[in-house]
């Protein structure tokens, strides 16, 4: 069985990117056939519970304030609206729930308590509950981990460099600490990245070796396809090809054994037998459902019948979860 490791070099994971592309995703369905079972895929929902108005500049995004999309800025949704598509989610075959929201950080004010209750009320339908609110202060980690959040979503997105020249708001060394702080309170670490802002494959690499000798590895790491969306200033970039996607994949399965590989973001621009190579490369978690936040997403549909065609089958909310992540009024499945 592959070693779980926190020591890796640069080299040593660049010679696994650089590596002929089937001899990697074959090493990778390796691994992961000796850390998960195979087959197994988790369906998660990610809903935007409060969109757009971000003070932020990250330049991929169409929520930012600071730039003309389409993207109206909104309320938080309702409480009822919020319960609703968890519940149509779950009924829908998805374990996990995620809810984000466009703040550079989390508010101190209603809105948060109103977070804090739907991670109650949707932690008491048996699904895993994810959040991504922006930074967060130790004090409401405690609070989120208190009302049962079992994860939280923090993306380093790339490279340091790389990260430097597309974001201005907020630094790399933020992002760090956020995520030591939801370390810290117990609560399952999502983080990843994103393929296709122009960055370099030494850019790529950065961003494996940065999560993959973290003293943890994140038990998700979603790897996010670019959405080029107009009025960003990404907006031109070309669609990431599915062997860049396939390739980040496989190295991060290799390197994160352990870890949740999630298939996110742009999942909608591949076709199945595109997919089907993620699959092989060691992705076991996609999102369903109309939209990721903002953007198209694929059909339901769609997706029940790629499940029939290759075999995949759902894998169940808190499957393997450590002990310390898991709220106490539910059972982790073994």
């Amino acid at each position: 069985m592959a070693e779980l490791r926190t020591d890796w070099t640069k080299e040593e994971i660049s010679d696994l990117y650089h590596s002929p592309l089937m001899d990697l995703i074959y090493r990778a369905a390796t691994v992961h056939r000796e850390h998960h079972d195979t087959g197994e895929v988790q369906v998660c929902t990610l809903l935007s519970i409060k969109t757009g108005g971000c003070p932020e500049d990250c330049a991929y995004c169409p929520q930012s304030a600071r730039y003309n999309t389409d993207v109206e800025p909104g309320k938080m949704l309702d409480s009822e609206e919020i319960l609703g598509a968890a519940q149509k989610a779950k009924e829908a075959g998805s374990t996990r729930f995620c809810m984000g929201a466009a703040w550079r950080n989390a508010r101190k004010t209603k809105d948060f308590d109103k977070v804090l209750d739907m991670v109650r009320e949707i932690t008491d339908m048996d699904m895993e509950v994810c959040c991504t609110l922006g930074m967060l202060t130790d004090e409401q980690a405690a609070k989120l981990k208190e009302a049962g959040l079992y994860a939280y979503n923090h993306n380093l997105d790339t490279s340091e460099d790389f990260y430097n020249r597309i974001i201005s708001t907020r630094s790399y060394e933020d992002r760090l600490e956020t995520l030591e702080t939801v370390r810290n309170n117990n609560i399952s670490v999502c983080c990843g990245g994103i393929v296709g802002m122009g960055e370099t494959d030494e850019d790529r690499i950065e961003l494996i070796h940065n999560l993959s000798t973290m003293p943890q590895h994140p038990e998700s790491v979603p790897i996010n396809a670019l959405i080029a969306v107009e009025g960003t200033p990404m907006e031109n970039q070309p669609k990431v090809p599915w062997y860049d996607m396939a390739r980040m994949i496989a190295t991060a399965r290799i390197t994160m054994p352990d870890s949740m590989v999630r298939l996110s973001a742009g999942r909608v621009n591949m076709s199945m037998e595109e997919q089907a190579h993620c699959f092989m490369a060691g992705a076991n978690s996609i999102f369903t459902g109309e939209k990721l936040l903002t953007t198209e997403n694929n059909e339901l549909e769609e997706d029940k019948r790629m499940f029939e065609i290759l075999g995949l089958t759902p894998r169940e909310a808190f499957k393997n979860a450590k002990k310390e992540h898991v709220p106490e009024k539910v059972e982790a499945a073994e």
